[in-house]
């Protein structure tokens, strides 16, 4: 073997089965499954540090993970190999080597995800465990209006769950978007980075405004109270789809996808 080489690789899952990307003893998660794959390949153990966590039943388009390795393997060999070991929900979409300074969550500038929800008096068996549901319309308009009072640095204390374990509560919330698509309404953020459920948070509070329970204005001052009993529910995993991380030009790393779910 020779020395080891830094590999970046971009993943996309479906994260409906699994119990959330961080590995965890004795339960299945999307870290352990690409982990394994990896180490067959490597024909050695390995870890993997990738661009973010995601919950239970959340899904991703494109995260982004790093991993050392000294085997003599091809970015094909790694792709082909890992793939073929990976269950169908999970997929390397491309491998490539980078610098030993490129780390996939302290390098990335900023982080981008989407919420999907189906509209309609009935659920959808084929979206089931993709999309959120709520039985009657949504306000699209409102609540992308009631979402725009979040861009910018802020305390996100109403938006953060319990749990959460960053050491501080400010994010620097860059672009927010709400839109009706079809049946769906679709939900776009981006931010320099995510409290814990921040943005399930944030679409509970939105939905809030979408059915004309709460004025546009009301948002605004949910952020303002930083108290998370005073903002919407948390809204279920099955929705939500980290979209994929922005790096630095000199790493050279393929930019997170069009996010093609749901069309146009």
């Amino acid at each position: 073997m020779s020395s080891p080489q830094r590999w970046a690789a971009g993943v996309e899952y479906l994260g409906s089965r699994f119990c959330g990307w961080q590995a965890q003893a004795g339960l299945s998660t999307v870290q352990q499954a690409v982990e394994l794959a990896l180490s067959a390949v490597a024909d050695h153990p390995l870890q993997v540090q990738a661009a973010g966590r995601t919950d239970a039943g959340v899904h991703a388009f494109q995260q982004v993970i790093h991993f050392d390795s000294p085997a003599a393997r091809t970015p094909y060999a790694w792709l082909l190999g890992c793939n073929s070991r990976l269950p169908a929900e999970v997929s390397l979409r491309w491998v490539q080597g980078v610098s030993p300074a490129f780390h996939a969550r302290h390098c990335a500038l900023e982080r981008s995800y989407r919420y999907v929800i189906h509209t309609g008096a009935a659920r959808s068996a084929l979206t089931h465990g993709r999309v959120a549901w709520h039985t009657r319309p949504l306000d699209a308009s409102a609540m992308h209006d009631a979402a725009q009072c979040l861009v910018g640095e802020h305390d996100f204390s109403a938006f953060r769950d319990s749990e959460c374990q960053s050491p501080t509560p400010v994010r620097d919330l860059r672009r927010i978007c709400v839109r009706a698509s079809g049946e769906f309404v679709v939900l776009d953020v981006t931010a320099n980075a995510f409290l814990h459920h921040m943005v399930r948070n944030i679409a509970g509070t939105l939905l809030e405004v979408g059915q004309g329970r709460k004025t546009v204005s009301w948002v605004a001052g949910v952020l303002r109270g930083r108290a998370r009993v005073a903002a919407g529910m948390t809204a279920e995993a099955a929705g939500l789809y980290f979209v994929g991380p922005v790096y630095p030009p000199e790493f050279a790393l393929p930019p997170p996808p069009q996010p093609w779910f749901p069309l146009p």
